[in-house]
């Protein structure tokens, strides 16, 4: 005789709720075994407790639903651990993140940070390969490794780079959170543009600029200390933050080593009489 287990009592034998053993069903994550058709009641059987507690356990480690309804599908061994090592990759991504902000903060709370140099600088305009797109704040990492993974695939295959990884950063996007971020990489000649890629002008500029050293975590100190030197002085002008990418995990894990020049918007100076 078949044994036939109530929704309450696996939902005790595999600690999810209620609501998540429905809201599983409703996805097709964990059909019940029978569903009555006069009560609408959800029976499960024993040999569906392994299958919850898996569950579980990959939504503790925040796994999406979507990601686990696939290893469960998957039609072999060797696509569900795909599966599931993207997840701990990502995982292990977050976790450097994680301790990186950690460093940083503690960083913070022993001091304030040395002073900075400032320059300021003519930059002249440049023809580069760029992608432009209107990116929240929340998707910036990922969005900055993909688009310059494209533009540095499509240079590498096409023409020298006539200078470093760069992006134009609006006031938009500090201030609401979400504005069009222009990734490019400046090329000595005309690029036949592919995929989100596009040939564009990247306009000149009078910039302070400031050479952040270490991980992106601490970015927004050199910002602080790069924007009070320019509001101390009063020279501030409209434009996007222009980033620099001189060395970044493209080119070496070491985070220590990674260097960003920071370009702050400035009006011209006024040459002396």
């Amino acid at each position: 005789m078949a044994v036939r287990l109530g929704i309450g009592d696996f939902s005790r034998m595999t600690h999810l709720s209620v609501k998540a053993l429905r809201h599983y069903h409703d996805l097709g994550l964990l059909t019940p075994a029978e569903i009555d058709p006069a009560s609408g009641y959800r029976f499960y059987e024993p040999s569906q407790v392994p299958v919850a507690q898996v569950i579980r356990r990959f939504r503790d480690l925040g796994m999406p639903l979507e990601e686990i309804g696939q290893m469960l599908r998957a039609p072999d061994a060797g696509a569900r651990n795909q599966v599931i090592v993207a997840h701990m990759q990502r995982m292990e991504s977050q976790l450097a993140a994680t301790q990186s902000v950690v460093a940083s903060l503690r960083a913070l709370l022993a001091g304030p940070p040395e002073p900075i140099a400032v320059e300021h600088r003519s930059v002249a305009a440049v023809r580069a390969l760029a992608i432009r797109e209107l990116v929240a704040m929340p998707d910036l990492d990922a969005w900055w490794d993909e688009a310059f993974h494209e533009l540095t695939a499509a240079v590498a295959a096409a023409v020298p780079p006539a200078g470093p990884r760069a992006a134009l950063y609006p006031a938009e996007f500090f201030q609401l959170d979400a504005g069009e971020i222009t990734a490019y990489i400046p090329v000595t000649s005309e690029i036949r543009a592919a995929g989100r890629a596009a040939m564009v002008d990247i306009p000149a500029a009078e910039l302070a600029v400031a050479v952040h050293k270490g991980a992106m975590a601490d970015l927004d100190q050199t910002y602080g200390a790069l924007g009070t030197y320019v509001a101390r002085r009063g020279i501030g002008a409209d434009g996007p933050i222009r980033e620099h990418y001189l060395v970044t995990a493209f080119d070496t894990d070491d985070e220590s080593r990674h260097l960003t020049e920071v370009g702050w918007p400035v009006r011209p100076a006024t040459p002396s009489l």
